[in-house]
């Protein structure tokens, strides 16, 4: 798929989505009181999804844990950051910090004039620099796809049913068993796994190759298994590798291809494995 298709297709996604929630919720208002009130909920309902694009981010990146990442902290993280993003098109995103450390890095917000990278200390002390430079450019491809806006609303609106849940008291197993599939439904019906091997080819392209960002997948999942992770499974979506076991609920969220095709893919791709070495993105991503 095309670049310019895949940014028109995630920002049809998008306004398909605001429409049929809008939709909904004017549908419930009808069935309680007529017009008057499916217009007043149809016009909260709006209200709700401008206040998820404008703050969505934000809401994400507080369930999460990550605070603002201070420079300080590791100079060398906003230069890889800067560099990166100016070969993909995209703003430097606002950087924050993940104090635990499990290997994981995600990006959200809304495109490529507004966005934010979290990188957690696993991430900083696992990977070499390369893997760390094309770990953040398959994130700024997201970004620069748009799939950054789909994941965004998609993940915080999955995530809140999932939370719904635990508000049922001696109630919450049977909330958990209805609300986890209609989330994890929602989730499999705006994300596509092809995504993930799109945004790979594109970091690739703009890394030199793709060794790099095989090393850095790699990496990333064996560290995985050293650590102990705990979050919502809805989560799943943001991640570049998926942190969770294959069991239980976290298999319904499941929207990563198989690790080992994206590796093969990127193998094949092949290319210096030199960041420096790129100097633009091609318009195709397949």
């Amino acid at each position: 798929m095309t670049l310019p298709r895949a940014v028109a297709l995630n920002l049809l996604k998008a306004l398909v989505l605001v429409a049929v929630l809008t939709l909904a919720f004017a549908g419930v208002g009808w069935l309680i009181g007529g017009s008057t009130t499916a217009l007043l909920f149809a016009f909260c309902s709006l209200l709700a999804a401008t206040g998820v694009y404008r703050y969505g981010d934000r809401a994400l990146l507080g369930m999460l844990g990550a605070r603002p990442f201070a420079e300080a902290e590791d100079p060398s993280l906003r230069s890889t950051t800067d560099t990166v993003a100016a070969r993909l098109g995209v703003r430097p995103p606002r950087l924050h910090l993940l104090e635990d450390g499990f290997p994981r890095l995600f990006v959200v917000g809304r495109g490529p004039s507004s966005s934010a990278l979290a990188v957690s200390k696993g991430a900083l002390h696992s990977l070499r620099r390369e893997e760390l430079e094309a770990a953040i450019a398959h994130e700024l491809a997201h970004v620069r796809r748009r799939d950054v806006l789909v994941q965004t609303f998609v993940v915080l609106f999955a995530s809140t049913l999932m939370e719904v849940s635990r508000l049922g008291g001696w109630l919450s197993r049977a909330l958990l068993y209805v609300l986890a599939p209609l989330a994890a439904a929602f989730v499999h019906l705006l994300l596509s796994r092809k995504r993930e091997l799109q945004a790979d080819a594109l970091a690739a392209a703009a890394t030199g190759g793709g060794h790099d960002l095989a090393d850095a997948l790699m990496r990333l999942d064996r560290a995985a298994e050293l650590v102990e992770f705990a979050a919502s499974p809805a989560t799943e979506p943001l991640y570049p590798i998926d942190p969770f076991e294959e069991d239980g609920i976290a298999r319904m969220f499941k929207t990563h291809p198989p690790l080992a095709e994206r590796l093969r893919r990127l193998r094949e791709h092949g290319g210096s494995g030199n960041g420096r070495a790129a100097t633009s993105v091609p318009e195709l991503a397949r």
